[in-house]
């Protein structure tokens, strides 16, 4: 089985455009992500997809591998163009503004298909635990649910479960963006027009369950963040500079 990873960049972000290219310390968020993806050591190899010339030539002078796409809606959609004509069989998709992701999460979403004998699994991702309802209430942080298989129900900006009954304990959980693809299912996503529900809330793994397709989820401990705007890359930064 033959497994890469893609890492989706695209330049003009709604939120922070320009983001992937800050500085955390003396290497960009993109050349960051990058080098950690790499160091786990768990991809035969790893590309980076983007329609920026400027993040290209950013990946490339630093000695990796990028592919240059059209414009796109989704990292999805934008992988799938770049996978194409690259011979593998799970593609993991991560998300170039999380830069800290560890090799134990990686490692067990490659697990979820090499266990997959009957291949129920389209595709799977992580969730981590909030314990901060502010954190739960912010529309930047993506929420999930999960049945009893922690196969996804779906995804929303709103706080879901929504705590109507308060004597009731509710566990919430978000979700990383950061994939583990069959290619196969990967090349079909990308085939498939975005329905409403995807656009309305602007989550892109919601496609996968208006067509049906299964989304295993991982819940993890991994703690990193997400660099969505200005006040995360600063976190980010404290993070990178914090003793270990």
């Amino acid at each position: 089985m033959k497994v890469i990873a893609v890492i989706p960049a695209r330049y003009d972000a709604t939120r922070f455009p320009g983001k992937l290219m800050e500085m955390l310390g003396d290497k960009t968020v993109i050349t960051t992500t990058y080098r950690n993806v790499q160091e786990t050591g768990l991809f035969d190899d790893v590309f980076v997809a983007t329609d920026s010339q400027l993040i290209f030539n950013e990946v490339a002078q630093n000695g990796g591998k990028a592919v240059l796409t059209g414009m796109h809606e989704t990292g999805s959609d934008r992988i799938a163009e770049a996978v194409q004509s690259i011979d593998c069989d799970i593609v993991i998709n991560v998300q170039g503004d999380e830069p800290f992701l560890k090799k134990k999460p990686l490692s067990q979403l490659i697990q979820v298909f090499e266990e997959d004998v009957h291949q129920e699994v389209s595709l799977a991702s992580l969730k981590v635990r909030m314990r901060d309802f502010k954190e739960v209430e912010n529309p930047n942080n993506v929420k999930v649910i999960t049945d009893h298989q922690d196969f996804a129900l779906y995804f929303s900006r709103s706080v879901i479960p929504y705590p109507r009954e308060e004597k009731t304990e509710i566990k919430y959980y978000k979700h990383i963006g950061v994939y583990a693809f069959r290619k196969q299912t990967l090349i079909k996503f990308a085939g498939l027009a975005q329905k409403d529900l995807e656009k309305a809330e602007k989550i892109e793994c919601i496609r996968y369950l208006e067509y049906g397709m299964r989304i295993k989820l991982l819940e993890t401990d991994f703690i990193g963040v997400g660099i969505d705007t200005p006040e995360d890359l600063e976190k980010a930064r404290k993070i990178m500079f914090s003793p270990q």
